[in-house]
Formats: C-alpha cells, sequence, structure tokens
C-alpha cells in the first residue's frame, strides 16, 4: 500500500524536479522553489554533496503532504539504503542495478531504473520496477513511447534528459506517465535568479496537468 501511494503521487504530480547542485543549501532552496511553482515531485541527485541530509532536511521543513521527496543518481545498493534512511521515498538511478532494485522492494520504495533497450526495460520490470525512467530522453523522440508499448503496453515510461517546456506536453500525450526534467527548470539558479525557477517550474506543471486532461478526454 505504501508503495502504491507513492507510486500515485509521483503519478499525480506529473513532474519530478531533478535536483542538482554544488551545495547542499543550493540544492534545498531550488527545490523549495520548484515546489513553490507547483511541482510536488522532488528528487535529489546524489551528484550533490550531502544528499541524503538535502532529502532528510526537505522532508523535516514545512512542505504539503502532496509533496514527495526521492533520491536520483542512486547507482547501487548501498547509496539506495542510504537514501531510504534518510527518508526518500522513491529511488531513480540512470541504469538498472538488480541489488539496489531488491533491496528497493525489500523497503516497498518505487525504484525506478533508467533503460535504453527493450531487454533492459523488461529486465526491470521481472525485478520490480514499476516506472522506467527513459534515459537519456533526448536521445529519442517521443515516436518511441508508442513503439515500446506496442510489445509492452504494460510498461509506464518517464523521459528523463531533454525534457523542456517545448516538449513536456508531447512526452505526456503519447502515454508517459510522468516527466523528468532538470537542467531545462533550474538553470536560473546560476544566477542567482531563484525566483525564476518557480516559474518555470509553474510552466510545466501547468503544460503537463493540460496533457494529462487531454489524455484523459480521449
Amino acid at each position: 500500500m505504501i508503495k502504491y501511494e507513492r507510486l500515485l503521487k509521483m503519478t499525480d504530480a506529473g513532474v519530478v524536479a531533478v535536483i542538482r547542485a554544488d551545495q547542499p543549501e543550493e540544492a534545498v532552496k531550488i527545490s523549495e522553489m520548484c515546489i513553490k511553482g507547483g511541482i510536488t515531485a522532488i528528487e535529489v541527485a546524489f551528484t550533490t554533496p550531502e544528499a541524503d541530509k538535502v532529502i532528510a532536511s526537505l522532508i523535516k521543513s514545512d512542505i504539503s503532504e502532496e509533496v514527495i521527496i526521492g533520491a536520483g543518481t542512486v547507482l547501487d545498493s548501498e547509496t539506495a539504503k542510504l537514501a531510504i534512511n534518510a527518508g526518500a521515498s522513491f529511488i531513480v538511478s540512470p541504469a538498472f542495478d538488480k541489488d539496489a532494485a531488491k533491496l528497493c522492494n525489500r523497503y516497498q520504495v518505487p525504484y525506478i531504473p533508467g533503460c535504453m533497450t527493450i531487454k533492459e526495460m523488461i529486465t526491470a520490470m521481472e525485478y520490480g520496477a514499476s516506472i522506467i525512467k527513459l534515459f537519456p530522453g533526448n536521445h529519442f523522440s517521443s515516436d518511441i513511447v508508442s513503439a515500446i508499448k506496442g510489445p509492452l503496453p504494460q510498461l509506464e515510461m518517464m523521459p528523463t534528459g531533454g525534457v523542456n517546456l517545448n516538449n513536456v506536453e508531447e512526452w505526456i500525450l503519447r502515454g508517459c506517465i510522468a516527466v523528468g526534467t532538470g537542467s531545462d527548470l533550474t538553470y536560473p539558479a546560476k544566477t542567482g535568479d531563484y525566483g525564476e525557477i518557480s516559474k518555470i517550474a509553474s510552466q510545466f506543471v501547468q503544460k503537463a496537468k493540460e496533457a494529462k486532461r487531454r489524455v484523459m478526454v480521449k
């Protein structure tokens, strides 16, 4: 039930903000601006220093119950356990790792591995992955979604990498359950314009909601 509820929150969010920063404090601030803009799924990448502490800090902060905090760039089961101990509600990886998948299943935490081939996707599903991260998304066009769903109609996908305001609707209309976006959302942090992040986040949310609405009325 816990795993299902977490997956439901992620899919309802539609947009997962991928947070990478040079300092923990910066990661927290970027995350807060994304949440302010309406994004309710935050993925803190473990390329960020003290990412586990960032996750714990965000969870302890005054955020809505609708907001779900997860970990990204999780390469192995050791890092997955560190993230889960910090309170991460979902685990995302750039590639499939069976030990990480087994650990996440043990703790009923959604595991979302990055895959590029049908074989990788089938293997990941066999190890309990409920959503596949189509990664790197900028290596594909959205046409690939229907091509994959031909033989694997049960597969749920979340493209990440290259997702921007110009194509977010297209990915969802093609059948993706959510999208992950990083630099196309958070780039204003480089110049210290954190307020702009919340504006871009709001635009991502609006476009995702509109696309999901159009899917529902088909």
